[in-house]
C-alpha cells in the first residue's frame, strides 16, 4: 500500500497533476515530521495560521491513518487476528474515553479561564491541535467500531469455514485410509499375480513332465524291483541287527573300558609333547639325509655327463680303433675272456640281488616303523607304570596317616583292607592291559631274516627281560601288600601308632628299590634305542652302496658295446675298476 502514496514525478513534470503534487507535499511533510529535527519543524508549523495548521495536520495524518487501517484490515483477515486485536480494541476504547474526559476538562478550563489567556496564540493553537486530535480520534473510533463489526462477521464466517474444513479433513483422512487399504490390496494382487505367473510356469513344467511319464513309469518298475531287493536286504540286516543286540552287552563293557582309557588320555598328552620333541629331532635328521641325497644326485648327474662325454669320444674313435680292437681281442688270452664272462654273470647276479635288496629294504623299513611303534608303546607303558607307582606312593602315605590316626580302631583296618584289595585289582588290570599290548606288538612284529632277525631277537629278549623284571617287581609288591595286611590284622587297638612305622618304612624302601629298577630299565631302553639308530644308519649306508653298485652296473651296460672297440689297456682298466667295486661291496662293515 506504500506505493499508492508515492507521487508520480512524470505526471507532475508533464501535466502538473494536482493530486500528485498533493502526494508530494504530504511526503515532504511526513519526512519533516519524522526526521531528527522534527521538533523544530513542528514549532514552525505551530507558527502558521489555524486553518493552515489544520490542513497540514490532516495532510500528515491522512496517509498514516490509511496505512494503519489497511494493515489492520489485512491482519484481521486471518482467523488469529480476532484474538490478537480484541484487547487492542479495548485499549483504544479506554484511551478514547480518557481523551474525552481530558477534552471535557480542558473545555471547562477554557470556559473558566480568563479571556486574555484564551486570546493568546499558543493556547489557542494547542486547543486547535487538541480539537483536531479529538476529531481524529472520534473518526478513528468510528472506524474501529466499524472494523470491529466487520471482524465479528468475518470471525463467524471463519468459524464456519473452520468447521467445514474439519469435516473435509475427516473425509480426506477416511479417503486416505481407504486409499492405503486399496494400495495394500493392490500389493496383494500384484503378489498374487506374480504367484499366478509362477504357478503357470510350474503347470507348464508339469505338463512337460507328464509327457515324460512313460520313462518315469519304467524307472518306477526298476525301482520296485530294487525295492524288493532292498526289502530282502533289510530282512537280512534285521537278522544281523538281532545278532548285534547280543553284542551290545560287550559294547557296554567296551564303553566302560573306553571311559577308563579317557582318564589315561590326559596322562598320555604329556607323552605326546615328548614325542613331538623327538619328532623334531628325527625331522632334522631327515632333512640332513635329504641334503645328502641331493648331493649324491648331483654327483650322479655329473658322473652321467662325464660318461656321456666319454661314450661320445669312444664312438668317434670307434672307426679308427676297430682293427686294433680286433687284434687286441685276438691277442686277449682265455683268462681274460673267462673273467669277462664271470663278471657278466656276477653282474646279472647283482641285478637279482638288487631287486631282492629293494624288497628287503621295504620290509626293513616297515619293520623299523613297527619297532618304533613298539618302542612308543613301551614308553607309554613305562610312564603309566611310573604314574601307578606315584599313585601307590600316595596311597601308602594315606595308609600311614590312617594307621597313625586310627590305629586303635578295628573298623579302620577293614577299610584299609578294602583299599589294598582295590589297589591289587588295579594292578591286575594294568598287568592284563600290558599283556594285551604285548600280544598286539607280537602280532605287529614281522619275521625277518639275517642280521635284522638277530637284532629283532635281541630287542625281544630285552623286552622279555623287562617284562620279567616287571613281573618280579609286581610279585614283590604283592608280598609287601600281604605283609601290610598281616600287619593291619595283627594290630592291637591299644598299641600306639608308632609301632607300625617300621613296616611302613620297609614298604617305602621297597618302593624306592622299584623306582631304581625302573630307572635301570629306562637306561636299558635308551641303549636299545641308540642301537636301533645305529641299525638305521647301517641300513642307509647299505642302501647307498647298493645304489652306487647299480649305478656302476648301468654305466657298464651302457658302455658294453663300446668295449669291443676299445683298446686292450682300456679293457684292463675297466676290469680293475670292477674288481675294486666288488671288493668294496664284499668288504665287511
Amino acid at each position: 500500500h506504500s506505493d499508492e502514496h508515492l507521487p508520480d514525478i512524470n505526471l507532475i513534470g508533464e501535466f502538473g497533476d494536482v493530486t500528485e503534487l498533493g502526494k508530494l507535499v504530504q511526503l515532504v511533510l511526513g519526512c519533516a515530521v519524522s526526521c531528527e529535527k522534527k521538533q523544530e519543524q513542528i514549532q514552525q508549523i505551530m507558527t502558521l495560521e489555524e486553518s493552515v495548521q489544520h490542513v497540514v495536520m490532516t495532510a500528515i495524518q491522512e496517509p498514516w491513518l490509511h496505512a494503519t487501517l489497511s494493515g489492520s484490515l489485512s491482519a484481521l483477515s486471518t482467523p488469529d487476528s480476532v484474538c490478537v486485536f480484541g484487547p487492542q480494541l479495548a485499549a483504544v476504547l479506554e484511551e478514547k474515553s480518557s481523551l474525552q474526559v481530558e477534552t471535557q476538562s480542558l473545555r471547562e478550563k477554557l470556559s473558566l479561564s480568563d479571556p486574555l489567556d484564551a486570546s493568546t496564540t499558543i493556547t489557542g493553537k494547542k486547543l486547535l491541535l487538541l480539537q483536531s486530535q479529538m476529531e481524529q480520534l472520534q473518526e478513528e473510533n468510528y472506524r474501529l467500531e466499524n472494523s470491529r463489526d466487520d471482524m465479528r462477521v468475518r470471525g463467524e464466517i471463519m468459524e464456519r469455514d473452520v468447521l467445514d474444513l474439519t469435516h473435509r479433513n475427516d473425509e480426506l483422512t477416511s479417503l486416505a485410509q481407504e486409499a492405503q487399504t486399496l494400495k495394500d490390496e493392490m500389493d496383494i494382487l500384484r503378489h498374487s499375480s506374480d504367484r499366478v505367473s509362477r504357478l503357470e510356469a510350474l503347470v507348464e513344467t508339469y505338463k512337460r513332465k507328464l509327457e515324460d511319464l512313460g520313462d518315469l513309469r519304467r524307472q518306477v518298475r526298476l525301482l520296485e524291483e530294487r525295492n524288493t531287493v532292498y526289502m530282502q536286504r533289510t530282512c537280512e540286516l534285521e537278522e544281523e541287527l538281532r545278532r548285534a543286540n547280543s553284542v551290545r552287552t560287550q559294547l557296554d563293557t567296551y564303553k566302560r573300558q573306553v571311559h577308563e582309557l579317557h582318564t589315561k588320555h590326559s596322562s598320555e598328552a604329556l607323552k605326546a609333547e615328548k614325542w613331538q620333541f623327538e619328532y623334531k629331532n628325527l625331522q632334522d635328521k631327515y632333512d640332513a639325509l635329504l641334503k645328502e641325497k641331493e648331493h649324491l644326485i648331483s654327483e650322479r648327474d655329473t658322473l652321467r655327463e662325464t660318461n656321456d662325454e666319454l661314450r661320445c669320444a669312444q664312438v668317434q674313435q670307434k672307426g679308427l680303433n676297430q682293427p686294433v680292437g680286433n687284434l687286441a681281442s685276438e691277442m686277449m688270452p682265455t683268462e681274460f675272456k673267462e673273467t669277462v664272462v664271470r663278471l657278466q654273470s656276477e653282474n646279472k647276479m647283482l641285478c637279482v640281488q638288487e631287486e631282492s635288496y629293494r624288497q628287503r629294504l621295504v620290509e626293513v623299513q616297515g619293520q623299523l616303523e613297527e619297532s618304533q611303534r613298539s618302542q612308543n608303546t613301551l614308553e607309554t607303558q613305562n610312564r603309566l607304570n611310573q604314574q601307578q607307582i606315584s599313585e601307590l606312593r600316595s596311597q601308602v602315605e594315606d595308609l600311614q596317616k590312617a594307621l597313625q590316626e586310627q590305629g586303635s580302631k578295628a573298623e579302620d583296618s577293614s577299610l584299609l583292607k578294602k583299599k589294598l584289595e582295590e589297589h591289587l585289582e588295579k594292578l591286575h588290570e594294568a598287568h592284563s592291559d600290558l599283556q594285551k599290548k604285548r600280544e598286539v606288538i607280537d602280532d605287529l612284529e614281522p619275521k625277518a631274516d639275517g642280521n635284522m632277525a638277530k637284532k629283532i631277537d635281541e630287542l625281544q629278549e630285552i623286552l622279555k627281560k623287562k617284562d620279567e623284571d616287571m613281573k618280579l617287581m609286581e610279585e614283590r609288591y604283592k608280598r609287601y601288600v600281604e605283609k601290610a595286611r598281616t600287619v593291619i590284622k595283627t594290630l592291637d587297638p591299644k598299641q600306639p601308632p608308632l609301632t607300625v612305622s617300621p613296616d611302613v618304612q620297609a614298604l617305602n624302601n621297597q618302593l624306592t628299590e622299584r623306582d631304581r629298577k625302573i630307572q635301570h630299565l629306562e637306561h636299558d631302553y635308551e641303549k636299545s634305542r641308540s642301537r636301533h639308530d645305529q641299525e638305521e644308519k647301517l641300513i642307509i649306508s647299505a642302501w647307498y652302496n647298493m645304489g652306487m653298485a647299480l649305478h656302476q652296473k648301468v654305466v657298464g651296460e651302457r658302455s658294453g658295446p663300446s668295449n669291443q672297440a676299445q683298446s686292450f689297456l682300456a679293457q684292463q682298466r675297466q676290469s680293475t675298476h670292477a674288481r675294486r667295486g666288488l671288493a668294496a661291496r664284499h668288504q665287511p662293515r
